[in-house]
């Protein structure tokens, strides 16, 4: 029997929420093993920047800049992927924001926001990649959805944040047994509390100590610790993975 692949040599992948935090991460990451990446978030100097850092590498890379809410958007984004590297066979949808309020002082802009990016903006993006992958009958999308999908974190006031990640692992497992048939796999990551440029602040230092104590592994985890399940379920080594959501959070949802 041979060893399983996690090789990712010879496809294309789409990473939204590319400029930054977990998704910039993976970007790089899928580069690493063997992947060519479009990089998708909002136009800027930092999309281009991960896009030469995996030029450098000496993967292709191009930037898309997209709006995940906007549908046409990510179907141009798509089009142009598909025109400058080739048939798209992977994705991870990792495009996301929080911010946080008492509920019964949430405005409905607030709430809506959130939503619209962190979910209906997850599902327009399988809708476009899918649309490129399902006539081929083959392709790989990860969704980063959140243990807080999972769990209420202690102490945040983020009802929108919250139900949006659970719905994302709802919709993964949905679009999985929808689109099984037809070969594509779609799971979704739960990561735990994560060093992003969001959780290094100096003001949110309290908090962040309070995050590691509740965590049984003592720390968050490092953006790189979200490439290897990231790679795992878009690689061969997972052909048979469809419809999970995978944990990766330090063990934070075990207590």
């Amino acid at each position: 029997m041979s060893a399983p692949d996690f090789r990712l040599d010879g496809q294309v992948a789409l990473v939204t929420g590319a400029a930054s935090g977990i998704g910039r991460g993976i970007a790089r990451g899928l580069a690493a093993s063997g992947a060519d990446v479009a990089c998708l978030d909002l136009a800027g100097p930092a999309l281009d920047a991960v896009v030469g850092e995996i030029e450098d590498t000496g993967r292709r890379a191009v930037a898309t800049p997209a709006d995940v809410t906007d549908a046409a958007s990510l179907a141009d984004a798509v089009a142009r992927v598909e025109d400058e590297l080739g048939p798209l066979t992977l994705a991870v949808n990792s495009a996301g924001i929080a911010d946080a309020a008492p509920a019964e002082e949430m405005s409905r802009a607030q709430w809506q926001r959130v939503v619209d990016v962190d979910y209906t903006g997850v599902f327009l993006s399988c809708q476009a990649e899918a649309r490129a992958m399902l006539p081929r009958g083959r392709g790989a999308i990860v969704n980063i959805a959140s243990m807080s999908g999972s769990i209420v974190n202690r102490g945040l006031l983020q009802a929108h944040y919250n139900s949006a990640k659970a719905a994302v692992v709802h919709l993964s497992r949905s679009l999985a047994m929808e689109w099984a048939p037809r070969g594509i796999r779609v799971n979704a990551i739960s990561p735990g509390y994560t060093a992003t440029p969001m959780n290094s602040r100096s003001e949110v230092a309290d908090q962040v100590r309070r995050f590691e104590a509740d965590t049984p592994l003592g720390r968050m985890a490092r953006v790189d610790e979200l490439v290897g399940p990231a790679v795992f379920l878009l690689s061969d080594a997972a052909s048979f993975c469809t419809g999970i959501d995978l944990l990766v959070d330090g063990g934070f949802t075990a207590w």
